[in-house]
């Protein structure tokens, strides 16, 4: 999706890919397979919602998607506490969630002005 669905561009599957490549093989169905599918979930709920009919249903969506930003963070402290990545990649992943948060909060609060 490039440039984003609906003004707001997704990045957090790609950012887990790369960083996950370097987690110890233990982790393959464990924090591997939640940082994957929490950041697969960010561009697929904002596309799904951006697809509903209603802007109610699209916020919806949005706000699934701020949870799982939130998800991935968690996740992302965890992958430092645990020492699969350093303090300058967890700061950079961080740095990116918060941006794309961010962008999520900016465009529902664009779209209950609409309402």
């Amino acid at each position: 999706m490039p440039g984003g669905v609906g003004g707001a561009e997704p990045r957090g599957s790609p950012l887990s890919r790369s960083i996950t490549k370097t987690f110890p093989r233990e982790e393959q169905y464990g924090l591997i397979s939640q940082m994957r599918r929490a950041a697969v979930s960010i561009p697929s709920n904002i596309a799904e919602g951006f697809n509903r009919y209603h802007n109610k249903e699209y916020r919806h969506f949005l706000y699934v998607t701020l949870g799982s930003c939130a998800e991935l963070e968690t996740q992302v402290e965890l992958s430092r506490d645990l020492g699969y990545v350093s303090d300058i990649v967890r700061d950079e992943l961080l740095e990116q969630l918060d941006f794309e948060s961010r962008m999520l909060r900016n465009l529902i609060k664009k779209l209950d002005l609409r309402e």
